[in-house]
């Protein structure tokens, strides 16, 4: 494991100007819930203690934030005034520098209950932001540059919505990869960073599917991973040529696979509820499956484990090679953010806001903290610094409020929510 985090590091700092106290895509700087370095985040918090800022967010979203430099990214989709946009925040202060509007127009609500039209995360290279939203029946990748201009923009395939779409780009070598899977037929696509120049495409089957396309190094060679639509598929990152493919998952798979480097985990939700472990030499062996619902959080490694958190609410420990639990403890609620790893500690949330801190021990289950803000939480938290950041709902007056969270070690909360935007401006394509 920690070679496969030293790899992403070594292709980190070739290839952007990134700092390892960055957060600068989906699921953080290795790709796996894995937070950089020696984090030492708050253990426990509420709404008195240990929030360093929060800022309002319009609309509804269950996007997670990034965080490069000294600025926090997030997407948000407002229905009542047909806007989805990218918000930017001071990451100290949590003042909001400035929105852009990336779609006016063309938002339809279908699908799960649960789907939003901002459940992407962005990424970030440290040159331009990349988001990508589903507007007017298809799909659609731009790129915004840090001062909030729209550089460039690509319709990636129509999209047909059975659930919904909530897939985020993945940033490699100059390079934007995204992918849409879809009932009408989707397509993982790559373009060019700089100029959104088409690079490649590849078609996909017309069955529904959610996951984000991921970067692992696997047998000596970097790969983009996809899982679901009844299949495991390693695709070249820089031709698009596809490296291997071989059944497995099942249809609808909405987590993020991970790997130890000999193996690629996954799991889905439907029509077959399961957990796997194939190899990862490119032949797709199975080595262990089981049927158990582990559809939206994502997994995580570590020490030789797999640790995961099934959406009704269960902890598990499992052993890698083999697929033996180690142990399993029930949590109370459901589950659609994933896990993360930070400071030798598991922090994961509810659906309804409560974040419960447990040792990430290979021997038994051992709580640390459990923490309530909130009233509804989807998304996933990110750690910089010491610090988390959080898109979290509040019911006020009887109305949903999200707003972007910064916790720390501080004792006491400010007194107010920064909401001054009078150096800022809307930006509307």
């Amino acid at each position: 494991m920690l070679s496969v985090c030293l790899t992403v590091l070594l292709l980190i700092s070739a290839c952007s100007p990134l700092q390892g106290s960055d957060w600068p895509w989906w699921r953080g700087p290795f790709r796996n819930g894995v937070a950089d370095g020696d984090q030492n985040p708050p253990l426990t918090w509420d709404a008195d203690h240990h929030v360093v800022w929060r800022s309002e967010v319009p609309g509804r979203g269950h996007g997670s934030p990034i965080v490069v430099g000294n600025h926090v990214w997030l997407t948000a989709a407002d229905e009542s005034v047909q806007q989805q946009m990218l918000l930017c925040f001071d990451r100290t202060t949590g003042r909001e520098h400035w929105r852009t509007v990336i779609h006016q127009g063309g938002l339809r609500k279908e699908g799960n209950r649960k789907a939003t039209l901002a459940s992407t995360t962005p990424a970030c290279d440290g040159k331009h932001v990349y988001v990508n939203f589903l507007n007017s029946g298809a799909v659609w990748t731009t790129a915004v540059d840090l001062s909030g201009r729209i550089v460039w923009q690509k319709k990636v395939c129509d999209y047909v919505v059975h659930q919904g779409y909530g897939s985020s780009p993945a940033v490699y070598d100059g390079l934007v990869i995204v992918s849409a899977d879809n009932k009408g037929g989707g397509a993982v696509a790559a373009f060019q960073a700089d100029t959104g120049d088409l690079e490649w495409i590849h078609q996909r089957p017309e069955k529904p599917n959610y996951p984000s396309p991921v970067i692992m190094t696997l047998s000596g060679r970097d790969q983009v991973i996809l899982t679901g639509c009844d299949l495991i598929t390693g695709i070249d990152p820089r031709s698009g040529t596809v490296l291997w493919e071989v059944p497995g998952a099942t249809t609808e798979c909405v987590t993020s696979a991970v790997t130890d480097g000999q193996r690629i985990f996954t799991s889905g939700g439907y029509p077959e509820n399961h957990i796997s472990a194939v190899s990862a030499d490119g032949s797709g062996t199975l080595i262990w499956r089981d049927n158990v619902r582990l559809y939206v959080p994502s997994m995580l490694i570590h020490d030789n484990h797999l640790f995961a958190v099934l959406d009704s609410g269960i902890a598990v420990c499992r052993e890698t090679a083999t697929g033996k639990t180690v142990w399993k403890h029930r949590l109370s609620g459901n589950f659609s953010s994933s896990p993360v790893l930070a400071g030798g500690r598991i922090y994961v949330t509810s659906e309804s806001g409560t974040t419960y801190v447990y040792a990430a021990s290979t021997e038994r289950f051992r709580l640390l903290a459990r923490n309530q803000l909130g009233d509804e939480v989807f998304a996933t938290p990110v750690f910089c610094d010491d610090r988390i950041f959080n898109r979290i709902a509040h019911q006020e007056d009887g109305q949903r409020q999200e707003y972007l969270y910064c916790l720390g070690r501080s004792e006491r909360s400010p007194k107010h929510t920064p909401t001054d935007r009078s150096s800022s401006e809307d930006r509307v394509p």
